[in-house]
């Protein structure tokens, strides 16, 4: 990808993106970027990214009930959302299956930028969340 050029990135949902450690587009998202970037107190789009950059693909462990809807972790080498009582197994066209949720550890697979932007109350604090769920 070129430096200073438009990245043609598209995820199932914006859970997706945020797990995969990735922000609103400033271009076609700005309120959703500008609102997201205030929230981490980075300067600008390239401090982000390189925080963003610097938290992807790094599991960190916590306590599954206290992650927040939305969140991603990774149970069996796959990655499941965290979605109320459940846990939601993704797939690339949509949630495949579903488990309850559990007490425990667990790797989490979404980076800290994003949980706290979540955390606080971002976008409502629900990520926007693909409609293939499985009852």
């Amino acid at each position: 990808m070129a430096p200073n050029r438009y990245t043609g990135l598209f995820f199932l949902d914006e859970a997706t993106a945020l797990a995969a450690g990735h922000r609103p587009c400033a271009e076609c998202r700005n309120a959703d970027y500008k609102s997201f970037l205030a929230l981490t107190g980075a300067s600008g789009a390239d401090e982000l990214d390189e925080r963003l950059n610097s938290e992807r693909g790094r599991l960190h462990e916590s306590e599954l009930d206290e992650l927040l809807d939305g969140a991603f972790v990774a149970l069996g080498g796959q990655a499941w959302l965290v979605l109320g009582s459940a846990l939601l197994r993704w797939t690339p066209g949509g949630y495949s299956e579903r488990r309850p949720r559990f007490s425990g550890r667990v790797g989490v697979v979404t980076p800290p930028t994003s949980l706290r932007v979540l955390a606080s109350g971002w976008n409502g604090s629900l990520p926007l969340i693909h409609p293939n769920r499985p009852a």
